[in-house]
């Protein structure tokens, strides 16, 4: 069985930062990429930013959160995180972690749980 279990989440005052993290664990023989998504009440999940397990790790983001965001990813592992900075309130969602990964299962995308961030004063 293949998991993610992503955390990190919070209140935070806009302005401020929050670090979420997930592991992927399991029968996992090589992770593709991966990512985080979020979901706000009342609308689509959308991308946040995804990362490549090959080479340096190419990386993508949504334009609402480049370079205020920064994934990161350790291989050997099998984690990856978000820094986010300068939060605004906005950023409010239930976030997720997700990877593409080749297991005992075959290929396959995967979801974590969701980690809830609120951005409030």
């Amino acid at each position: 069985q293949v998991q993610l279990v992503d955390s990190g989440g919070g209140l935070v005052q806009p302005g401020g930062s929050l670090r979420l993290s997930c592991a992927a664990s399991g029968s996992i023989f090589s992770i593709k990429t991966m990512g985080w998504y979020r979901q706000a009440p009342g609308k689509e999940r959308e991308l946040v930013a995804t990362i490549t397990s090959g080479g340096s790790g190419r990386t993508t983001y949504a334009d609402s959160v480049q370079g205020r965001f920064t994934i990161s990813r350790d291989n050997a592992k099998n984690t990856v995180h978000l820094q986010m900075n300068s939060l605004k309130p906005e950023d409010t969602a239930v976030y997720y972690c997700t990877a593409r990964l080749y297991s005992g299962y075959g290929t396959g995308d995967y979801w974590g749980q969701g980690t809830q961030v609120t951005v409030s004063s």
